[in-house]
Order: C-alpha cells, then structure tokens, then sequence
C-alpha cells in the first residue's frame, strides 16, 4: 500500500468537512434571514468567536498535551507500555482543562 494515500485522504476528508460546515453556516444564516431575525444576534454563532475564555481552555489543553507528550518521549524507552504518550496526553490535556475552569471559576466570581 503507497504511505502517501493516508495522509491524501486524511486531508481531501477535511477540507470536505471544511466545506460543509461552511455550506450548512450559510444555510442556517440564510432561512434566519427568511425568518427575519439578525443572524448574528443568535447565541449560537457568537460562541465560535475568538474570545478569552476560549483562548485560555485552548491555550491550556494545548500546553497540557505538549507536556504529556514531552514526559511520554521522555518516560517510553523506560517502560514495557505501548500507549504511554497517548495517555499522558489525555491525562496532562484533561488537567489544562480542568486548571482553565478553576482559573475561570476565580475570575467570575472576582468580577461579581
């Protein structure tokens, strides 16, 4: 099997996916519109704009896997397991997740 079929399907598969999530936004936008509603005072589409808290959970999760992955390079020659990184990165990526909630908990209520 050529190795170069894999990551050709891998990406042919999401720039598909790309393009009907942007055909099925334009859709929902579109019979809102029908409707005569703002389609941009929807609740739904506010919450995939950029904005801290997200930036912060992402941020988080993505340094808690970078982590768990530079501990599984570092501990996998020393043990017998096969998924060590892979579950040192969910495990460090769920903490980072867990940390931005406690970190986000602490500022609502310092802002009430």
């Amino acid at each position: 099997m050529n190795p170069l079929i894999i990551p050709l399907i891998s990406v042919i598969a999401g720039l598909i996916m790309i393009v009907f999530l942007r055909y099925f936004q334009n859709m929902e936008r579109m019979s809102m519109i029908e409707k005569g509603l703002n389609p941009f005072d929807n609740q739904s589409i506010k919450r995939n704009r950029i904005s801290p808290d997200n930036t912060l959970r992402f941020g988080l999760l993505l340094v808690g896997a970078g982590l768990g992955l530079l501990i599984g390079a570092i501990i996998a020659p020393y043990t017998q397991s096969e998924g060590i990184q892979v579950a040192l990165v969910m495990i460090f990526g769920g903490a980072g997740l867990l940390l931005s909630y406690v970190i986000q908990i602490k500022n609502d209520r310092k802002s009430q």
